[in-house]
């Protein structure tokens, strides 16, 4: 292998990053299902609802009974009876009748609707008078409107939220098939670096990037590994790089990215068998010098295909590149399908504060804070303003400084064929 610094585009470098095969499936109990991606469709086993349900406290009744009733024009049914949540009704409602319901019950033969509670008034001796007409179905939970037995319930490459951990609770899937979370090292390296808990000396630094990407990996669902710090030495970052190797799916060195004499990482996967250089550096900012390397084995998922990512060591380039590439990628790997799809990621529409310069070639990525926004004077009925997105001020500042990141709401790309981005223009910036 030989050391190289050709600039990708963010768009090439990441057809390199969608080239890497999602991890091998594993079974994970309900408990441990929020967050992972299924690797299979989940088959319902009967009908959900298992039979007509309703969907409100009221009155069941055939619809066809109200048509053209109203307040003004109220109509009188015969309560047939009341129908119990825990036992489905030993009566059929006749025409003209209905039969008082909660929610859940199950809805007796004859009826297909239910008027809610509150458009009715009970007139004694079991007269319900009726203040509204209701649609066929309406108010009701049909029987396999959730879903159908036999018939997928949730598919493969679903990411899993509280809502689809509910469904596999609803259709009985209390053991699923899910990709496997990735693994991750965090190797941060330099002679200059020190552990938190330490006073750095003159030239010493605290070591930030260990924790900080620790934290967006733990946060994307995955599991992170700190092993400590590696000197600017060639035998000591092979050994850590063959360590980490040997358990993860992601190696991340933080460090060693740019063109320079300490910069070992290149050199550091040449002694590595079945590694191959993919990018060396990426047409972003912060973050140009990124590098990518596929690590093929006889271990691990996909063939024993693991990926070393060589971070800039500054602080805030290395958490850009992280939220813009890193993270959708480590998300690629845990199955899901709309990983890269940026229209998915968490943003919001703002104003920016005032003009931006950028260089034509790269995508820049400004850090902005979030600000509310006068309302602008306008005919907005009774509200007496037009609202209009809430303002992004750039933070612009040195790569190596953090003051930029913990300032900051969200990020703003600026295209990289644009010279800026001009005050008063509206971007969607993501959140971070």
């Amino acid at each position: 292998m030989t050391g190289f610094f050709n600039v990708l585009s963010v768009e090439a470098f990441t057809d390199l990053l969608r080239a890497f095969p999602p991890l091998a499936a594993e079974t994970v109990d309900l408990h441990h299902a929020d967050g992972r991606v299924l690797s299979a469709d989940v088959i319902a086993a009967e009908d959900l609802p298992l039979t007509d349900r309703a969907g409100m406290d009221g009155y069941a009744v055939r619809a066809a009974d109200l048509f053209g009733t109203t307040e003004t024009n109220p109509a009188y049914l015969e309560c047939e009876g009341r129908v119990d949540i825990e036992h489905p009704a030993a009566f059929a409602v006749a025409p003209g009748r209905c039969a008082a319901i909660v929610t859940g019950g199950v809805m007796p033969a004859g009826t297909d609707a239910v008027v809610m509670v509150e458009h009715t008034h009970e007139l004694g001796a079991g007269t319900i008078e009726m203040r509204r007409a209701v649609a066929p179905g309406e108010n009701v939970m049909l029987r396999g409107e959730d879903a159908m037995a036999g018939t997928p319930a949730l598919m493969a490459g679903t990411r899993l939220r509280p809502q689809e951990v509910g469904m596999l609770a609803a259709v009985g899937a209390t053991m699923v098939r899910v990709h496997r979370a990735p693994r991750v090292v965090i190797i941060s390296t330099g002679d200059e670096l020190v552990p938190p808990q330490a006073t750095p000396r003159p030239g010493q630094v605290r070591d930030v990037n260990s924790h900080t990407l620790a934290a967006l990996v733990r946060r994307a669902g995955c599991e992170a590994r700190c092993p400590g710090i590696v000197p600017d030495e060639l035998d000591a970052l092979e050994a850590a790089l063959r360590e980490g190797l040997r358990d993860a799916d992601v190696v991340l060195l933080s460090g060693g990215s740019s063109v320079g004499v300490r910069d070992l990482t290149v050199a550091a996967l040449s002694r590595i068998e079945g590694a191959e250089l993919l990018a060396h550096g990426v047409a972003i900012s912060p973050g140009k010098p990124t590098i990518l390397a596929r690590v093929q084995g006889e271990d691990g998922d996909g063939g024993g295909c693991r990926a070393v990512w060589g971070l800039p060591g500054q602080v805030t380039s290395a958490q850009v590149v992280m939220f813009v590439l890193g993270v959708p990628f480590l998300h690629h790997l845990s199955g899901r399908a709309d990983a890269f799809e940026r229209s998915l990621w968490p943003a919001r529409r703002v104003r920016l504060a005032r003009n931006v310069a950028s260089r034509q070639g790269r995508e820049d990525w400004v850090r902005v804070r979030i600000e509310p926004a006068p309302r602008e004077p306008g005919d907005a009925g009774q509200g007496g303003g037009v609202a209009v997105p809430p303002s992004a001020v750039p933070l612009l500042g040195k790569s190596g400084l953090l003051h930029t990141l913990t300032g900051a709401h969200a990020l703003v790309r600026i295209p990289e064929r644009a010279e800026g981005l001009v005050a008063g223009s509206e971007h969607d910036a993501y959140l971070i």
